[in-house]
């Protein structure tokens, strides 16, 4: 068993001085795994997010930030992963005590923190920002990839220290001044990263307010993102926050990535394996307890494996050990508060009263506890939504046309699975899935590859997310050279 980490205060950073947080946001954090409440949720004052607001701005005209050589830039960023490293036990058990998801799936995931600080310093020495085009006369034309301004990074609760990571160590590397807003859910593992990051960027001598969180629900970001002195937003989280968010970005015309979730098919062969089908479809459902963008949404099935899988699935949810997030034995822990119980439980139950049946194990009585749910015989249009918990829908097929056709029956398209014994006809079916990221026999929370585009498709979002492509994002290229030449119509 872990020990329970210590909660601080909810705090802000802005113009380089911490300050508690004020603004009650009218409901209580919980302890996930008794239900219990903690404290009051609380956010940055509106007079203080508009003064982060203004030294993003400021400090950004001064070119103090931007204005550092790239190689400089990346002695800082590793010297940022190496104080992230150091504190990246706290940060997860921050994380796992405040979204109730098991220590054993933090830690891993916590590696991201420290990993996405190296490979931001890494693409900065190897020149990403800077290239050359030789031109037919010889001339050299550059093309440099600028800082867009100051950006806004908005983070959700299910993973948000490694998710801040990935945005803000790309931020920082294209040089932007950098505005974080951590959900108001789970203010405390990035809050502890945030201070590690400032204490790091201090120590290395960078100006204060070059990097500053803010805290607050839908309002606050909603302060920060729609300002048109941000020059840039990368969000992730729902798709309401994610419309509204890229409603303010079309005002000021300024770039958005935005990843919004998805309800992800698994299509498991006629030829899979019923093992490695039990086992991908109970890891899907319950990674990160099920709140997670990637996560189960739609398990199709030959119909004549309907009932073997579903019981095999089933079987293997029921030997998972539900229990304590800070308990390293534990497979699934609660979720986070409940409100998102409360949401989860009613879509299940909605699904139930269209018809459809609910196989799941026991899970714990006490705190915010969902037994991992497959729900059987619905109709597959009433179940085209994201539930963003442990709930999936299970579709029947009667061959790989009418699989196709159901994993791209919804308006999402983030990620999707595709599981049999032959490998190759598997992707043969992969390759038909309208989707970002489609994983042939695997199940893991980690991309395919730590170079390719995390793309979306539909109501999943746009402007690709990536090792290389968030820090793209945060830049616009601008393009110099001597031309030498003149307009067709014009007089020598």
């Amino acid at each position: 068993m872990s020990i329970a980490p210590r909660l601080e205060p909810t705090a802000d950073l802005v113009a380089g001085g911490w300050a508690a947080c004020t603004e009650e946001l009218g409901f209580a954090l919980e302890d996930p795994a008794t239900g219990a409440q903690l404290r009051p949720a609380l956010g940055t004052a509106a007079d203080r997010i508009a003064q982060a607001l203004a030294v993003a701005d400021e400090l950004h005209a001064t070119g103090v930030w931007s204005s550092v050589p790239a190689a400089r830039r990346a002695e800082i960023l590793d010297a940022v992963a190496d104080a992230v490293a150091a504190r990246t036990a706290e940060i997860v058990a921050l994380e796992s005590a405040a979204t109730g998801v098991p220590i054993r799936q933090t830690t891993p995931v916590g590696m991201i923190m420290e990993g996405s600080f190296r490979l931001a310093a890494a693409q900065l020495r190897e020149g990403w920002l800077s290239s050359t085009a030789q031109r037919e006369d010889g001339r050299t034309v550059e093309v440099d990839r600028l800082p867009w301004g100051p950006a806004a990074c908005v983070v959700p609760w299910n993973s948000p220290a490694a998710m801040a990571a990935h945005k803000v160590a790309n931020a920082l590397a294209a040089g932007c001044t950098t505005i974080l807003k951590p959900s108001e859910f789970a203010p405390y593992g990035t809050q502890l990263l945030a201070r590690v990051i400032d204490e790091a960027l201090t120590a290395a001598g960078v100006p204060a307010g070059v990097f500053q969180m803010v805290q607050g629900n839908a309002g606050a970001g909603a302060q920060v993102v729609g300002d048109p002195r941000i020059r840039a937003v990368s969000f992730t989280g729902g798709l309401a926050g994610g419309r509204a968010v890229a409603a303010a970005c079309a005002y000021d015309i300024k770039p958005v990535q935005l990843e919004l979730g998805g309800n992800n098919p698994l299509i498991i062969m006629p030829d899979a394996d019923l093992a490695d089908a039990a086992r991908a479809a109970a890891d899907l459902l319950t990674t990160l307890n099920g709140q997670w963008c990637r996560a189960l949404g739609r398990l199709l099935l030959p119909a004549d494996r309907h009932d073997e899988i579903v019981a095999a699935v089933v079987e293997r949810l029921g030997a998972l050990r539900i229990g304590a997030p800070l308990d390293e034995a534990t497979d699934m822990g609660p979720l986070i508060h409940s409100l998102h119980l409360g949401r989860i439980t009613a879509a299940r139950d909605e699904l139930v009263a269209k018809g459809g049946t609910a196989h799941a194990p026991d899970a714990p009585a006490e705190g915010n506890y969902l037994a991992p749910t497959l729900v059987t015989g619905v109709d597959p249009q009433h179940t085209t939504e994201e539930i963003f918990g442990p709930v999936a829908a299970v579709h029947a097929y009667r061959d790989l046309d009418e699989a196709v056709a159901l994993a791209n029956g919804t308006p999402y398209g983030l990620e999707a699975y595709v599981l049999g014994t032959d490998a190759e006809q598997a992707t043969a079916v992969a390759r038909r899935v309208r989707s970002g990221e489609v994983k042939v026999n695997g199940s893991s929370i980690m991309s395919l590859h730590l170079f390719t585009p995390r793309p979306a498709w539909g109501l999943s979002g746009y402007a690709e997310e990536g090792t290389a492509e968030t820090l793209r994002f945060f830049t616009n290229p601008r393009v110099v050279g001597v031309e030498g030449g003149f307009a067709l119509h014009g007089r020598p």
